[in-house]
């Protein structure tokens, strides 16, 4: 069996399982996911919110770009002040 079939057999049970074990990094009796493990579950979660035509918004690893943009790391309450501090 292929993975692409083994993942066509994923239902939204198993789909809610991964990606809260994704999310959390552990499986849900608390092991640690290891680095193989969240490759193929990342794999297998991207793979049925293709097939399952999830929202673009409600899929893992989306990021608002308007709210993004919105906020930049650089304002702080409002300012853009940067001080430089000379050393030596």
């Amino acid at each position: 069996m292929t993975f692409e079939e083994i993942v066509q057999k994923i239902d939204p049970q198993i789909y809610k399982n991964l990606r809260t074990a994704l999310e959390l990094g552990k499986w849900p009796d608390g092991r640690v996911l290891t680095r193989d493990q969240k490759e193929i579950s990342m794999q297998a979660v991207i793979y049925y919110e293709n097939q399952a035509n999830i929202a673009e918004s409600d899929r893992i690893g989306f990021i608002d770009r308007a709210k993004v943009e919105a906020t930049p790391c650089a304002t702080s309450a409002g300012t853009n002040d940067v001080e430089v501090i000379k050393v030596g």
